[in-house]
């Protein structure tokens, strides 16, 4: 077998669970190639990760002045994109995780932030969610729709505007906090899923909205006993897993993921209760970043009557994933019935000579090309244009695991690799 062929075999295996993206077994493949009198000694470092569950969580930074109070996000362009709540300007902000500094300011020209509270995207547009209605009395609830391509183009951009009313809300008055506030916001195919902060019964309410401007009723699909108060939301559509951030009314804050979600079953048998173990923090953000890999976000709380303050910060969460045995996915080599993406990215290299090369399988434009440490930081970012060959200089890197990630027009490519 050549040595072409015994990549692609190797790689189509690796393949087979694309979300299986972080290193747990390394695996080595020694690869001789003669070339005359010349033998040339190729490391081939394929990844497969299987046993029970894991999550890490690391911290990337803290955010900076302009985004104290930061409620929403949604990864895009190789960047953050934030924005802050209540009584703050109608800007989305550009945030760069390498250096954690805002390098762009976007304003909503026709928008007004009366509690704006998460981010959500499809592959045209932003959704700028006002939903804040933590007494229960608006009328006005509304979600802005912004063009990507205005986004990208100019720093003022005019959305369109959905608004909405709940459909099941009689009651208008206002008695303090209420079951009606909302916080969370996501794409889940054709429509908009929102997700209620309930004060008072701490739990939470799933409507559906559709992503066409114009005045729409929320249509009740679901509900669920969180336990705590949600306050984002983000789907990951490579996965089919929703996933809620939120926090127990002493600021400890947790993730719940809901697998293999359908249409008809937000919830459905199973929901995990994950703790992140980051102490206290208002935590009010999330966003998928990439193969099971979320960017979760808290904002400045302070008290102080009590002498707490809390800086506002952004963390990094992997999950790892059962996959099985790798008797079974040996077993499963020559299955028919298992299809592929046409989309691969495959990484390999020569021993101990600081560099990398990847071949990239794909006829889609390449936006950008990434490079993520375990915690989730950006350490290396290069636009599409400015990507002039496919070799990683690995030199510059401290030793350890990272994440080779590359932006196509539609999704998004992750492989771990090993610097030396």
């Amino acid at each position: 077998m050549g040595v072409v062929d015994r990549v692609r075999q190797k790689y189509k295996m690796m393949e087979r669970y694309k979300e299986v993206h972080f290193i747990s077994i390394l695996y080595i493949d020694v690869l001789e190639i003669t070339m005359g009198t010349t033998v040339l000694t190729i490391i081939l470092m394929l990844t497969y990760f299987w046993g029970n569950a894991q999550t890490s969580i690391g911290e990337v930074g803290q955010m900076p002045k302009e985004l104290l109070e930061n409620s929403g996000h949604i990864f895009y362009n190789g960047s953050l994109v934030s924005l802050n709540d209540s009584g703050n300007e109608p800007i989305l902000y550009v945030l760069d995780t390498l250096t954690m500094q805002v390098t762009r300011k976007v304003s909503v020209l026709n928008g007004t932030n009366i509690d704006w509270e998460d981010l959500a995207q499809d592959d045209a547009f932003i959704y700028v969610a006002d939903i804040g209605n933590y007494s229960g009395i608006r009328t006005d609830l509304s979600i802005y729709k912004i063009s990507k391509d205005d986004f990208n183009s100019g720093d003022e951009v005019t959305a369109e505007t959905i608004h909405f009313s709940y459909g099941d809300q009689k009651d208008y008055i206002d008695n303090g906090k209420s079951d009606w506030d909302a916080e969370a916001l996501t794409v889940y195919n054709d429509q908009l899923l929102l997700f209620t902060k309930q004060w008072i019964s701490e739990g939470t309410v799933v409507y559906s909205i559709p992503k066409e401007a114009g005045n729409h009723v929320a249509e009740k699909v679901a509900s669920y006993a969180t336990n705590g108060l949600v306050a984002g939301a983000t789907y990951d559509e490579q996965q089919n897993d929703l996933l809620l951030i939120a926090y127990s009314s002493t600021l400890e804050p947790f993730v719940l993921r809901s697998r293999d979600i359908t249409g008809t079953s937000i919830f459905g048998d199973t929901v995990e209760r994950i703790p992140l173990g980051i102490g206290s923090a208002q935590a009010e953000a999330i966003t998928t970043v990439g193969p099971q890999r979320y960017f979760i976000g808290t904002e400045q709380f302070e008290r102080q009557e009590l002498g707490i303050y809390l800086d506002p910060m952004l963390y990094a969460i992997q999950f790892k994933v059962d996959n099985g045995t790798i008797d079974e996915m040996e077993n499963e080599e020559d299955d028919p019935s298992i299809g592929y993406d046409d989309d691969r990215l495959l990484i390999y290299g020569s021993y101990n000579l600081g560099k990398l090369q990847y071949d990239l399988v794909s006829n889609k434009p390449i936006l950008a090309r990434a490079v993520f440490d375990t915690s989730g930081k950006m350490v290396q970012f290069t636009l599409g244009a400015d990507i002039k060959n496919t070799v990683l200089d690995e030199t510059y890197l401290e030793p350890g695991v990272y994440y080779l990630t590359i932006y196509l027009g539609d999704k998004v490519l992750s492989k771990a690799f090993m610097a030396h």
